[in-house]
C-alpha cells in the first residue's frame, strides 16, 4: 500500500481515512455549444469608420472575447428549469482592401439556453462583516466558460442595403475597454463579421456533500524562485527549443482550435 494518496484515479488499495462534510458548488446541469454566428453587426471605432467608407472589401484578422453578461430566470411552465441569457461582447479586428488599414470595432451576440437547476428556498447569512439585510431568491448560479472566438469572415454593406437599427445599449466599462467612441448610428457604411464560438454553460448551487478523505494534501513540488542577481540560473532552467531549429518534414493537418488563432 502506498504511503500517500495523490489526486487522480483511486485504486482498490487506497485507504480512506474518514468521511468529510464539505460545502461546495454542485453542478446540476450543463451543456456545451459550438455556435457559428453569421453576419454579426460590428460597431466600428470613429477612426476605423473612415477606412471602412473608402474600402472595397475587408478581411477578418482576430476577435477577442471581452465580457459575457449572464442572467438567470426561472421557467414558469417547467419547475426546476431556468433560462440562461448570455450576451457576448467581442472586440473585432479586420483589415481593409485596398490600403491594409486595421479597423477595430465591437460586436455583440445574444444567446439563450435552458437548463435544470433544481429548486430551493433557503436564505444564507454569513459572518463576513456585512450588516445590510439583503433578501435574494434562492436560484442557481450560472457559469459560462468560453474561449476567444474564431473570426471566419467579414463583409461591408451600405446603409440602404441593410435598413433598420439595432438600438444597442453598450455598458460603460465595455466602451472604456475599446479605448475610443463607437459608431452606432445607421447612416454610415456597415461592417459585419462571422465568428465561431465554443462555450460551456452550467447551473450550480451551493450545497453540502459527504466525501471520502484520504489524507491532507501536501505538495511534493518545491516553489522555484527567480533570482534577479543570477539571470543565468534562471536561463539554465529553460529547456532547449529543439523544435524551433528543426522544422517538421511535412505539414500535418489539425482540427485543433488553436491553429486558427
Amino acid at each position: 500500500m502506498p504511503d500517500r494518496v495523490v489526486p487522480g484515479p483511486v485504486g482498490n488499495s487506497a485507504s480512506i481515512r474518514e468521511a468529510v462534510s464539505i460545502n461546495t458548488n454542485k453542478i446540476f446541469d450543463c451543456c456545451r455549444d459550438k455556435d457559428c454566428v453569421d453576419e454579426l453587426r460590428v460597431y466600428p471605432t470613429i477612426s476605423s469608420q473612415t477606412y471602412l467608407d473608402n474600402a472595397i472589401s475587408i478581411r477578418p484578422k482576430a476577435a477577442e472575447l471581452l465580457y459575457i453578461n449572464v442572467n438567470v430566470e426561472p421557467v414558469s411552465f417547467n419547475r426546476g428549469y431556468y433560462t440562461v441569457d448570455c450576451t457576448y461582447f467581442y472586440r473585432v479586428t479586420a483589415e481593409t482592401f485596398p490600403g491594409a488599414q486595421l479597423c477595430r470595432g465591437l460586436a455583440v451576440f445574444d444567446k439563450r439556453v435552458m437548463l435544470f437547476g433544481s429548486e430551493g428556498s433557503v436564505k444564507t447569512f454569513t459572518s463576513d462583516g456585512e450588516e445590510a439585510i439583503v433578501s435574494l431568491d434562492d436560484q442557481p448560479r450560472a457559469v459560462v466558460s468560453a474561449v476567444d472566438p474564431i473570426a471566419l469572415h467579414a463583409s461591408l454593406a451600405d446603409p440602404a442595403e441593410t435598413p433598420g437599427s439595432d438600438n444597442i445599449i453598450i455598458p460603460a466599462f465595455i466602451l472604456d475597454a475599446m479605448g475610443e467612441d463607437l459608431i452606432t448610428v445607421d447612416n454610415f457604411r456597415r461592417w459585419f463579421v462571422t465568428i465561431g464560438q465554443f462555450s460551456m454553460v452550467r447551473l450550480e448551487r451551493e450545497t453540502q456533500l459527504l466525501i471520502p478523505a484520504y489524507d491532507y494534501f501536501l505538495p511534493d513540488k518545491e516553489c522555484p524562485g527567480a533570482s534577479e542577481d543570477d539571470p543565468c540560473a534562471l536561463f539554465g532552467r529553460i529547456d532547449f527549443p529543439v523544435d524551433e531549429f528543426f522544422p517538421p518534414d511535412s505539414a500535418v493537418e489539425s482540427s485543433d482550435y488553436k491553429q486558427y488563432k
